[in-house]
């Protein structure tokens, strides 16, 4: 495959960063991970967004733009010979001398890499499981989609069956998270329940397109702080993420079992995801 890194359109197996990197030194590095559908890139500006908000975080001096990162896919689609493809957009804060810096990054190394994808048939499931590895706190404010994953790895270790399940985070405190890499909903009632922001999780863009497409189909949406418990006597769950888009969950060991692929509000969501995969920017267009 062929990749972008700093303007030029290489192999894969010729991209080299330096060890002075502080990307790799000290974690100071973010990434976008999206879908091209038939050649669109779903949800780009809202992507484009959260990096540039999260390099501001990190005193990185760079700003992307769609046009730029357009130009970007459409060179490497054409080069890898792909219509369907999973992106990831990533940042390295650049090379700096040992030591933790405070001044801004002036020269990141920026990278655009894409993988041959497949768009499955029907809403897909998995096995739910509650973590005992607790989600730690985000390093700012906010959580950024940077290059610490420790917490996350450590999650999937703990996984019996890693390929087919999704482990589901609690925080310090108890509370209901995220997935190691997804956002949580689950249904009672006809209302659609997700945990807060509040609770240290990404603010999955996926999960921002959701809850904008069903308050706009008159689901009512409900965000908060919420417990193990409250999945106990939900009618269905599911998770969502960018590449993956929505899957069911059919049970969470020790908790319930639910209707997984047949549940009735997760197939409704992805039906409607279906139809705007091609055309959307951003969620604020529907």
């Amino acid at each position: 495959m062929y990749m972008y890194m700093n303007g030029k359109i290489l192999k894969e197996n010729e991209a080299f960063l330096s060890p002075f990197d502080h990307g790799f030194l000290y974690g100071l590095g973010l990434f976008e991970t999206f879908r091209i559908y038939d050649g669109h890139a779903f949800l780009l500006d809202d992507h484009i967004a959260r990096i540039n908000q999260g390099m501001k975080e990190m005193n990185i001096l760079h700003t992307f733009s769609r046009h730029a990162v357009q130009q970007m896919l459409t060179e490497l689609l054409v080069k890898n010979g792909l219509s369907h493809a999973r992106i990831r957009l990533n940042v390295s804060a650049g090379e700096a001398p040992v030591g933790l810096q405070t001044l801004p990054y002036e020269r990141p190394n920026i990278l655009l890499f894409m993988q041959e994808v497949t768009i499955p048939a029907g809403l897909q499931e998995k096995t739910g499981f509650l973590l005992k590895t607790r989600r730690n706190t985000p390093e700012t404010s906010q959580r950024l989609k940077s290059h610490h994953y420790l917490n996350n790895i450590a999650a999937k270790r703990e996984l019996k069956i890693p390929t087919e399940a999704e482990g589901i985070f609690l925080t310090e405190g108890g509370f209901l998270a995220e997935g190691i890499v997804s956002n949580l909903f689950w249904v009672k009632q006809g209302v659609l329940f997700t945990p807060s922001i509040e609770t240290g999780i990404l603010n999955g863009i996926t999960r921002q397109f959701l809850i904008k497409l069903a308050g706009g189909s008159g689901i009512k949406v409900q965000e908060g702080l919420f417990n193990k418990e409250d999945l106990a006597d939900a009618d269905e769950v599911f998770c969502t993420n960018s590449v993956q888009e929505i899957f069911s969950i059919s049970q969470i060991e020790g908790i319930g079992v639910y209707p997984g692929r047949n549940g009735k509000m997760a197939n409704i969501l992805y039906d409607a995801y279906q139809n705007y995969r091609t055309l959307l920017y951003s969620r604020c267009e529907i």
